[in-house]
């Protein structure tokens, strides 16, 4: 704190010209502080700025960064159900479309030629089943073959330990598909399809090629099991469907929490670490009044000694 000191009679210290000049390097000082946090829109450009600020925006802006990462990864996950759902909806749809043409091959108007065009018909249907099941992938991962297990990262605790979100897609999960049997497959070509026993979708295809027997999968004895088992499938894979679906609810659910905390987070860097552009403003203005005035004071101070130049003539 300077003090308004006059020296006296001396020459040799020019107290008034330090006081002076002290205060011309704190409002010099201060114009530069002013100016850079103008030109870079932060009152905060270095630690030594705000000791505690820098510290709490740094944590900040670190934790912001863990969370447009984790809304990437949600991201990634609802491609993942979102093609997923799609694809069983598809097979839902063919699946339907087979258990249609075999309501149709019940009819005792129907010969066995009308019932072999009908299994090939549905045979056709099922290549495209395979298709759908084969084509389904993100990732380089096919996600509806049985074997899909994903977990993407939503979300950090304060111990900036990873909240995870788990997409089961196996066979094993049947917990969670409630399909009531011991496997659960999307391939068309296994004896068991969807988790349900017996059902075996190459029958149609043996049809249709002339090596298997339409009196057989369309017997009047056989039909009914038959019609039995594509309606468990169709159940099995809208239970499949739902859980997809109950998991993108939950991810769009995390994403807009996200977009949320990322806001948030940005208002509270923002209130921390940018710059009052109009209080900057108004600083400037005094700290280069204070300059002007110590350089004036600065000048005068200097010319004291001069005065005492008198006495030696």
């Amino acid at each position: 704190m300077p003090v308004a000191i006059s020296g006296g009679a001396r020459i040799r210290t020019n107290t008034p010209a330090e006081n002076a000049y002290n205060s011309l390097m704190t409002s010099s000082n201060a114009i530069a502080k002013h100016q850079l946090a103008i030109s870079t829109g932060k009152r905060i450009n270095a630690a030594s700025d705000d000791v505690a600020g820098y510290i709490t925006a740094r944590s900040l802006q670190s934790r912001n960064g863990s969370l447009k990462s984790a809304l990437k990864s949600v991201g990634d996950a609802k491609n993942v159900t979102s093609i997923a759902q799609d694809a069983y909806e598809n097979i839902g749809n063919l699946l339907t479309e087979i258990k249609n043409n075999t309501a149709t091959a019940a009819s005792a108007a129907l010969g066995v030629d009308e019932k072999v065009a009908l299994a090939k018909a549905s045979a056709r249907l099922v290549e495209q089943i395979k298709t759908v099941v084969d084509s389904t992938v993100f990732g380089g991962h096919n996600l509806i073959d049985g074997n899909y297990n994903g977990s993407f990262t939503v979300g950090f605790k304060s111990d900036n330990s990873a909240l995870t979100i788990g997409v089961n897609l196996t066979k094993e999960n049947k917990s969670e598909f409630n399909t009531g049997a011991e496997d659960f497959s999307t391939d068309a070509t296994a004896d068991k399809f969807a988790g349900v026993d017996g059902l075996d979708l190459r029958e149609f295809a043996n049809v249709a090629a002339g090596t298997g027997d339409a009196t057989g999968i369309f017997a009047k004895t056989e039909i009914g099991n038959t019609m039995q088992k594509l309606t468990k499938a169709i159940e099995n894979f809208s239970k499949v469907a739902s859980y997809v679906g109950g998991i993108e609810n939950r991810l769009t659910s995390q994403e807009e929490l996200l977009k949320s905390q990322i806001t948030n987070y940005n208002a509270a860097i923002s209130r921390i670490e940018d710059a009052d552009m109009a209080e900057q403003q108004l600083g400037l203005v005094k700290a280069q009044f204070l300059q002007s005035t110590s350089l004036t004071s600065l000048a005068q101070a200097n010319q004291n000694p001069n005065a005492f130049m008198q006495l030696m003539r």
